[in-house]
């Protein structure tokens, strides 16, 4: 793309001679001035009034952070969580998070940014998750990761907005369009574009390029959780016919016909199939024992609602530690109610009461939110799936399958 903006003409004819990389990702940025202030918008980068006043290296490294905007894809990266979030979303976090790995990273390959700015080693240390170094923090963390921590505890969310604004924080990046499959397609063709920058920078020894292909934001988690779990709980609660010695299969009528047309011995019975008469249940454990934060549940169970609705599966709730305390059918206003339940904390944790309780209700599939930290006892008769909060690292257990769910 092409250069309209005379405010950053400039900027970039610099950034083109310090940062090889950078200079090939603003080719694909659309650059126009605007009024207000300098801002990404989708592909385009606005530049305000206010650019102009900058000094040269201030231009080059405020141009430099809104063209990782743009290759990056973070707009549409927050238009994405916007949507998996609905009214719990918070644009001024997902802003922290970006810009702070933007920062970090600009600073890192040697560029200049107005000050004072947010970095991510700065917001990791004031959230309580120092990491031991910024290249640590940009291996580790990307940009939705990040905000949905931010999201999941209100006093972590609270402490960042009110750091940022000690740091001068302001939204500069619109929101765009959540991920379909064109914006896939875009998404795939900046990150080789990002790719061969970098190895253009490489070469040359400068910029970003000298850091490598460190950024966890370069490549993102591509699916959410709550998708994986929607295509595990539908697959599960979908009513399939079963075998039925109610009725004859058809194979079965016709070779019964054969044989007595023609005086022939009679074949083996053979049962048809049939959909089963009763409603798919759903069978869902939270461990309270273990730390499940409210946003990530809350999530959890919009998902689970939405797909048991859709389906119209039953669904019961039980919660346990080392016993089931809580024992509830989840119709109607059930869901509702459970986000505000006040439920027993603290204690030891035993899988095998939850399991044989979820094994009565003979369900579809049973679901267990928890940490793996307990005595599993015999396998159950139904199928499992443990969903475990985070990414620390469990031990496989010993029968079902996990779902890895928050902090993606």
């Amino acid at each position: 793309m092409t250069s309209h903006s005379t405010r950053a003409a400039r900027a970039l004819a610099h950034l083109g001679e310090t940062d090889p990389a950078l200079a090939v990702l603003s080719l694909w940025c659309g650059h126009r001035d605007g009024e207000g202030a300098t801002r990404t918008m989708g592909d385009t980068i606005v530049y305000g009034p206010g650019f102009a006043s900058l000094g040269l290296a201030e231009q080059v490294g405020l141009a430099a952070h809104h063209v990782l905007h743009v290759a990056l894809r973070h707009a549409n990266r927050q238009a994405g969580l916007a949507e998996r979030l609905g009214p719990r979303f918070d644009a001024s976090l997902y802003g922290l998070a970006a810009d702070g790995i933007i920062n970090e990273t600009l600073l890192l390959a040697g560029h200049g940014l107005p000050r004072p700015a947010v970095t991510l080693t700065d917001l990791l240390e004031e959230i309580g998750r120092p990491a031991k170094s910024p290249v640590e923090a940009l291996a580790d963390w990307d940009a939705d990761r990040l905000a949905m921590l931010l999201h999941s505890d209100a006093r972590m969310a609270e402490k960042a907005r009110d750091w940022g604004v000690t740091r001068g924080f302001a939204q500069d990046l619109s929101l765009g369009e959540p991920d379909d499959e064109g914006e896939r397609q875009q998404t795939a063709d900046w990150r080789n574009q990002l790719l061969r920058a970098l190895e253009a920078g490489r070469k040359a020894g400068t910029g970003i390029g000298r850091l490598g292909a460190i950024l966890a934001d370069m490549a993102p988690a591509e699916t959410a959780w709550e998708v994986v779990l929607r295509g595990i709980l539908a697959r599960a609660l979908i009513d399939r016919p079963r075998p039925s010695h109610r009725r004859p299969a058809g194979a079965w009528v016709a070779m019964m016909a054969e044989a007595q047309a023609h005086g022939r011995p009679e074949p083996a019975f053979q049962p048809g199939r049939a959909r089963q008469s009763d409603r798919p249940r759903i069978a869902i454990g939270l461990d309270t024992s273990s730390s499940i934060d409210p946003l990530t549940l809350s999530l959890f169970l919009a998902e689970a609602e939405g797909i048991v609705r859709r389906t119209g599966a039953e669904a019961h709730f039980l919660a346990f530690d080392e016993t089931v305390h809580e024992v509830r059918r989840l119709d109607g206003a059930g869901w509702r109610g459970l986000r505000d339940i006040a439920l027993r904390t603290g204690g030891g944790t035993d899988f095998a009461p939850v399991l044989e309780a979820a094994g009565g209700l003979n369900p579809s599939i049973a679901v267990i939110l928890t940490d793996l930290d307990a005595p599993f006892g015999r396998e159950p008769r139904v199928p499992v799936l443990w969903a475990v909060p985070g990414r620390q690292e469990v031990a496989p257990p010993p029968f079902g399958r996990i779902l890895r769910i928050g902090e993606m």
